[in-house]
């Protein structure tokens, strides 16, 4: 397992726009995304549970990744959320 922490940027924090670009990022790995949310685990590859975190601007994740590609899938989305998760 491989793990990073990163902070939401962008000023509208996780809506629909953004979670949508960000399960399109994990969909095609095979590893297992774990999003710790203000100290409660979330499924990352589900858009429900992205979008009952509340996830705001400034908001800390910690991004946990598990599986064949995990370092693959680790990068991809760290730089996904620090690039302001496409807006």
């Amino acid at each position: 397992m491989v793990s990073a922490v990163t902070k939401v940027c962008n000023p509208m924090g996780m809506h629909m726009r953004p979670a949508q670009l960000f399960i399109k990022t994990v969909t095609p790995f095979k590893s297992n995304i774990t999003l710790v949310v203000n100290g409660k685990e979330i499924n990352g590859k589900s858009i429900m549970n992205l979008m009952a975190a509340c996830i705001k601007q400034g908001t800390e994740l910690e991004i946990k990744c598990d599986g064949p590609d995990e370092d693959a899938m680790l990068k991809a989305v760290v730089e996904l959320i620090d690039s302001g998760l496409g807006e």
